[in-house]
């Protein structure tokens, strides 16, 4: 504890000290070279991670990494009544489907764990025996009606609930006689007048006198569980975070959280409350908005590349915005002293073109590419499972063709599997009929094409059947050739829009395009 103690002091060493040995960027963030950087994600597994808890999880992580830190997650399980089954287990899967792990975390472990304030009771009650012992903190027997009806009267009066500490004053007699009946009360903290100022880092210079608008806050429940307030000071005091990056809706507790710190006779961290993440037309993002969970956009075929991009995007903390940036250059062009106040507004209606920059980058890997065939194989085979007719359309060069011609064309792999491009996986049921409505010289068309199918030292790359395709209608008397290939559309694909035709042909191959104008020619 002593040496931990001596690291978050050296943290806050005065910036002209700091400045003679580091750069002032460095400074201003209250960084010393000899000091390890620590931060935390702190989410409460009341429900599972949505696009804001990623947001703030990301900026943590990049700063981090930025500053070869840590990133630590813990989990604040403290109100039992409201915990959600498998969120915890969800906010960690999803931060690694993310591609941003915590370094420390309850699954990771860590060297100052336990991570889920529900296994850290005993600091709690350590922390609060200390405020008790000096004065800072005092047993509140108010009952919970009680304070129900303060509530109510303030409402009614049109004014800000809050508690009037009528246990404040008690005296120790009277606290020993209230403790023979009720031997667990709930702990309050004992408010001073006078908050200390903290410069914010995103901020600037903030004080909120808290005393002056609040009551005396509960840091303790009669349960033993602490409350919001204390635990975080005592979990970011003994894990050592050095960095306290989290929405600013904490920003006007920070004063309250300065003087837990203050009558503990702890150093605090620096803190940096990041703007809101808006809607577009700058609603709050809601739980209740069933497509902001990760879970949604990982089952949609949303890469999490695409997540971290449109996020950063849309706010602040680089030097520039523009899209298709990687997580590696996002840490290298994140600095924190570029977040502004402003609200991040986020337009979700874009995120398919970002998928699509970020998909376009994965095909031209080729180990990202072998991965994608892996993805679309196993798509294909949930898509049409016994309908597939042949099942080499499984075959890995076969579906690596289709995902490098259709690059650029698609926003998700699962686009892919979509009905538009059914006739990649299934043989369309297509009648002479259909066929006939286009054009009437059905048979002398297909047999041109199987002609052309059968040319030997031909080599039928796109551009190639681009020219051939053009030469398909060369004497066909009152038959355009935008309808030859509207039939050849349709006797491949049975749809009368989608891909070039020559691009079909390629995607399929001329085994396949061959057996269906085949098949149409004898049905």
């Amino acid at each position: 504890m002593a040496t931990l103690l001596k690291r978050l002091l050296r943290l806050r060493t005065p910036l002209a000290a700091l400045g003679r040995s580091v750069g002032r960027r460095e400074a201003s963030l209250g960084i010393d070279p000899g000091a390890a950087v620590r931060v935390r994600f702190a989410p409460s597994p009341t429900g599972f991670l949505h696009l804001g808890g990623l947001r703030t999880a990301l900026y943590n992580y990049i700063f981090a990494k930025k500053h070869q830190g840590s990133f630590i997650l813990r989990l604040e399980d403290t109100d039992q009544s409201r915990l959600v089954p498998g969120a915890a287990e969800n906010i960690e899967d999803m931060l690694e489907w993310a591609g941003i792990p915590p370094d420390e975390s309850p699954r990771r472990g860590g060297p100052a764990g336990p991570y889920q304030q529900s296994q850290r009771l005993a600091l709690y009650a350590q922390a609060t025996e200390a405020l008790l012992k000096t004065g800072a903190a005092y047993p509140c027997f108010c009952s919970p009606q009680r304070l129900e009806l303060l509530k109510k009267e303030a409402l009614r009066n049109h004014q800000t609930p809050r508690y009037d500490n009528r246990c404040r004053n008690l005296s120790q007699e009277q606290v020993a006689q209230k403790l023979a009946k009720d031997p667990k009360p709930a702990i309050r903290f004992r408010l001073e007048e006078e908050a200390p100022a903290f410069q914010d880092l995103v901020y600037g210079w903030s004080r909120h006198e808290v005393a002056s608008v609040e009551g005396d806050p509960v840091i303790l429940k009669s349960d033993g569980f602490p409350t919001y307030h204390l635990a975080c000071v005592v979990d970011d005091h003994h894990m050592g975070i050095s960095h306290v990056l989290r929405g600013s809706e904490w920003l006007v507790s920070t004063s309250k959280h300065l003087l837990l710190y203050q009558a503990l006779g702890w150093q605090p961290p620096h803190f940096a409350h990041l703007p809101l993440l808006l809607n577009r037309d700058g609603s709050k993002l809601s739980k209740r908005q069933g497509d902001i969970f990760l879970e949604h956009f990982a089952a949609a075929g949303f890469l999490p590349e695409a997540l971290l991009d449109i996020i950063t995007n849309c706010g602040s903390g680089f030097a520039e915005n523009q899209m298709g940036r990687t997580l590696p250059e996002l840490i290298a062009q994140f600095n924190l002293t570029r977040i502004t106040c402003h609200s991040a507004l986020l337009d979700l209606e874009k995120l398919p073109e970002f998928n699509r920059l970020h998909l376009r980058r994965l095909v031209s890997s080729e180990s990202q590419r072998h991965h994608l065939v892996g993805q679309l194989q196993a798509l294909v085979e949930e898509a049409f499972g016994s309908r597939l007719q042949d099942r080499d359309v499984l075959d890995p060069a076969y579906v690596e063709r289709i995902i490098l011609l259709r690059q650029g064309h698609i926003c998700r792999l699962q686009d892919l599997v979509s009905p538009a491009y059914s006739y990649l996986w299934t043989r369309p049921a297509v009648g002479r009929a259909q066929l006939g409505a286009i054009s009437e010289k059905v048979d002398v068309i297909a047999e041109r094409l199987l002609r052309l199918l059968e040319k030997s030292g031909v080599s039928l790359t796109q551009d190639v059947l681009n020219g051939e395709l053009k030469k398909l209608s060369e004497g066909l008397e009152g038959t355009k050739h935008s309808n030859v290939m509207k039939l050849l559309r349709v006797a491949l694909s049975g749809q009368l829009q989608g891909p070039p035709v020559a691009e079909m042909m390629v995607s399929l191959g001329p085994t396949e395009v061959r057996e269906r104008i085949q098949k149409v020619l004898s049905s």
